[in-house]
Order: C-alpha cells, then sequence, then structure tokens
C-alpha cells in the first residue's frame, strides 16, 4: 500500500467506498485498481469530506455509500465539497455465491472496487423539501404497521388465555377487546391489556392528526390530480405515490420506473435461454405496495386493466397478473405527466 505522504493524486481518479454506521464510517479508497487507503473515522459528514480533500487533493473523487437509516445528509455535504457520490440500493450491491465473509471494511471496499468498475448505479436523490413532505406519509405507515403490531400482541394475550375461540374470525377492534375484557375476571390480564390498549389508542390520534396533514398537503400539490386521475389510487395511495415519485421526469423510460418501483421480473439467463420470474424486489417496497394494492382495486373500476388481468392469470397465477396490472398502471401514470409536458411545449 502506498504511503499518501509521500503518493501524489494530481489528476488521478480516486474511488471511495463507505460503510456508514451510526457512530462510525469505515472508508476505503481505490487508484488504479488497487486499494491505497483503508480507515475509520467517526459519523461526521463533514469530518470525512474534509479528510477527502486532504489525502486526495487535486484528484477527481467519487464515492459511493448504502442508501439506509443516515439518508442523504452524508451525500449533500460530500457534493457541497466537489465530491461525485451517488447513493445505492443495498441489493444493487454484488454478492459472489461463496462469499459469505461479511466485514465493515470489506463491505467498503467491494463498493469501491464495484463503482471503480463502473458496475453500480445511484438512487435518485430527493431534494430537501421533497425528503420532508415524504416524512408525513412515511411516518403514518410506520405508525400504522407499530398498531397492527399491538393489535396482535392483544389478540396473542387472549389466544393464550383460551378467551378467543377458533373460529373467531372478526379483525380486532376497540369493540372486541372491550367485550373480551369486561368477561373476564383476571385483574393481571386486564392490566396488560389495559397497558397495550393505551399505546393502540394513542396511535390512533397520532395516525388521524398525520391523515390530516396529509389532506391539507394534497391541496399543495400540483401532482396531486394526475395521481388521482388513475383508477385504483385513492387519497392516501396518491400522497405516497406522489411525494415518492413527483411528477416522474427523473425517469427516461418505462424500465427505469419499473426498478425503482421493485416491479421488474427477475431475469435468469443461461446459453440461450432467458427466463423471467418473480419480480426482483429491489427498489421502494412502499411504492410496490401501494401499487399492487391499487392494482387489485383498478380490475374492478377499470375495462381494459381487468380484462388484461382476466386474460392473463389462468397462465401466470394471480400474483403476478396483478403485478403486471401494477406495471400497466403505474405507466399509464407516467405517460399522462409526460403528455402533460408534451402539450405544454407545444402550447
Amino acid at each position: 500500500m502506498k504511503s499518501l505522504k509521500q503518493a501524489s493524486y494530481t489528476g488521478k481518479e480516486v474511488f471511495i467506498g463507505i460503510d456508514v454506521h451510526k457512530k462510525s464510517y469505515s472508508v476505503v479508497a481505490r487508484v488504479d485498481k488497487e486499494v491505497i487507503k483503508k480507515w475509520t473515522t467517526v459519523a461526521s459528514p463533514k469530518e470525512l469530506s474534509q479528510q477527502l480533500q486532504k489525502y486526495f487533493s487535486g484528484a477527481t473523487i467519487h464515492s459511493v455509500y448504502e442508501a439506509g437509516f443516515s439518508g442523504f445528509a452524508l451525500h449533500r455535504e460530500l457534493v457541497k465539497y466537489g465530491i461525485d457520490n451517488i447513493v445505492v440500493h443495498a441489493a444493487a450491491i454484488e454478492v459472489a455465491a461463496n462469499d459469505r465473509v461479511k466485514t465493515d471494511k470489506r463491505d467498503a471496499q467491494k463498493m469501491a472496487a464495484l463503482l471503480e468498475a463502473g458496475r453500480v448505479r445511484g438512487n435518485r436523490i430527493p431534494t430537501e423539501q421533497q425528503e420532508q413532505r415524504r416524512m408525513l406519509t412515511r411516518t403514518r405507515q410506520q405508525l400504522v404497521e407499530e398498531r397492527t403490531a399491538i393489535k396482535n400482541k392483544i389478540r396473542m394475550k387472549f389466544h393464550q388465555l383460551g378467551l378467543i375461540q377458533y373460529d373467531e374470525n372478526r379483525p380486532m377492534s376497540h369493540k372486541l377487546v372491550r367485550e373480551i375484557v369486561d368477561g373476564t375476571s383476571s385483574s393481571e390480564l386486564r392490566i396488560v391489556i389495559e397497558a397495550h390498549w393505551n399505546i393502540w389508542r394513542k396511535l390512533d390520534e397520532e395516525i388521524c392528526k398525520l391523515t390530516q396533514a396529509i389532506k391539507e398537503q394534497a391541496k399543495t400539490d400540483p401532482n396531486e390530480a394526475t395521481y388521482r386521475s388513475a383508477p385504483g389510487v385513492g387519497p392516501l395511495s396518491a400522497r405516497i405515490l406522489a411525494n415518492e415519485l413527483g411528477d416522474m421526469s427523473q425517469f427516461n423510460n418505462e424500465r427505469q420506473l419499473f426498478s425503482f418501483t421493485g416491479l421488474t421480473p427477475a431475469e435468469y439467463s443461461s446459453g440461450d435461454n432467458i427466463r423471467r420470474g418473480h419480480i426482483s424486489r429491489q427498489g421502494n417496497s412502499r411504492l410496490r405496495g401501494i401499487l399492487v394494492e391499487s392494482a387489485w382495486r383498478a380490475i374492478e373500476k377499470d375495462t381494459a386493466l381487468g380484462e388484461f388481468f382476466e386474460r392473463l392469470y389462468p397462465r401466470t397465477g394471480k400474483k403476478r397478473a396483478i403485478v403486471a396490472v401494477a406495471r400497466k398502471l403505474i405507466g399509464r401514470i407516467r405517460a399522462a405527466f409526460h403528455n402533460q409536458v408534451t402539450n405544454q411545449s407545444i402550447d
């Protein structure tokens, strides 16, 4: 490994892989297909950016890290310091079949090597305003998931004590909980259920507040009407799609859009044979779920989509057929945005 004190990187291209953690960054630098430095530093975007500028003065610096809990603060700081950074989905990092060793520096080294080889493609980076707007819909979804988990915990307590019959299929509701609690003499169970129940009630309140804020947000979004015009897309679905996708101008074609939403079928190639299987599940899972839900509603409301589903599912099964409908649905919405831009340019 070369000594940074002796080496000059002026005019060189440096490729940086960054493995991001809550308290630290593991960093690997490559130049001319050779690892020239590895180090660990505190998880400070500004400090790392300054280190890269110092260590590789005069070089063109490219960097990459995986999308995750840390968001885009690191990306924005790196770009501010003139560093060409991309953020990639974790599933986009290639893993060899026999490679089962995972360490922070090894992950960083793999990312740096793939970046140098041009084998990773960055995700779209939202503006700070876009990131803040989508916080409403994402947080609401998280709270709904927490509420579902609380309901399941209450149901399991009732099952544990034999208070729910095997054929009870009513959804867990406040009315059902009250009915079961009122029918038991166990003070301990009452205390336990009340503890969970209080959290459930509080989640209801917060979800209601967020829902109202989302309705207000919709009034100021010029993309709202286009999403709501699509069959099967309701007010909440429209908000999620609009916050995650905007006006779709970042997608040059449907293939990029399908890849981003995770609706692209996985492909298996052997010689001249190509077989397409289930969707890759890469991309934005929130969008994928919303689009599939909307597709189920759309086939009931839209004749063309309904007929397409009916023709397809006997051969492919209903799951694959509804994913195909979801692709058509989001493709329609993209076309609507594209036509608006085209009409505006003609005018």
